[in-house]
């Protein structure tokens, strides 16, 4: 080979080892960019669903309300039932808004891991949600008779604080809440290590469901049984399943018709 054709070769190849060098740092600068026009779009939708969307339920209430005071007496047994159905139908839109606007918020904002106890968070959680007025609380006259129970040695996990928290508020209130036609819940925390990670599952032994749903569970406004027998609009696990992918770990769920439930999820081990 000439020199004059190692000198071109050399020449060729300096300047393809520098377009290499440079599209690592190109890419990135891509990828940031269209990160910063995902999170902005995101905003903008967020923005929409919490405020433009409430101005026509607002007026869909307020116009139900004055045909409901103008009704003549003749009429008001036929046509009030079909407008308390509107005002219903409003009220739930507006939770469903709410909730929508929370699930989009939560994959944003501070994002901070550090060494957390899973089983000192539960306990906590757990404790928030006994006394709160309602159906599953500790208090007062008619208490529910409610037990969790902690396995022993949990390793600590590297997790935002905040938002475990709420993913485990999320998991135990739905573990409280499908319950309510036992004589006692009794809802566990198990851990294990797993591949460098800590899987965390939360059972009950509640009523259950279908196997073949067990995919539909964190859609968002999933639900697999009917609200007159359980409320809530479906959003509890898909929250779930946003915070938990955020740490970079996975989620699913097995159950069985009256056989309960069991909700695993990997997290970092610290």
């Amino acid at each position: 080979m000439s020199n004059d054709g190692m000198a071109d070769a050399n020449i060729d190849g300096s300047a393809d080892a520098g377009t290499a060098a440079e599209l690592p740092a190109q890419r990135i600068e891509r990828l940031e960019r269209q990160l910063r026009q995902a999170r902005a779009d995101l905003e903008d939708f967020t923005r929409a669903v919490s405020h433009d969307l409430r101005a026509p339920l607002r007026h869909l209430g307020a116009f139900a309300n004055i045909l409901r005071e103008d009704l003549p007496e003749p009429q008001r047994s036929q046509v009030l039932p079909h407008l308390d159905r509107i005002s219903e139908a409003a009220r739930l839109m507006g939770l469903q808004i709410d909730g929508l606007a929370r699930l989009a918020r939560t994959g944003q904002g501070h994002f901070e891991p550090m060494p957390l106890d899973v089983g000192e968070l539960a306990q906590a959680a757990f404790a928030t949600l006994r006394h709160k007025p309602g159906p599953d609380t500790a208090d007062g006259p008619n208490p529910r008779d409610a037990l969790l129970q902690l396995a022993p040695d949990m390793p600590p996990v590297m997790a935002d604080a905040t938002l475990l928290r709420e993913a485990l508020t999320e998991l135990l209130a739905n573990a409280l809440k499908f319950t309510r036609p036992r004589p006692q819940a009794r809802i566990s925390l198990a851990a294990s290590r797993h591949d460098g990670q800590c899987v965390l599952t939360v059972a009950d032994n509640g009523v259950g469901f279908e196997p073949g749903h067990q995919t539909r569970l964190f859609q968002p406004f999933a639900r697999l049984h009917s609200s007159k027998a359980f409320e809530g609009l479906g959003l509890g696990l898909a929250i779930t399943r946003k915070i938990i992918e955020r740490h970079g770990g996975q989620i699913e769920a097995s159950g069985a018709p009256d056989g309960g439930c069991r909700v695993s999820f990997r997290l970092p081990l610290a």
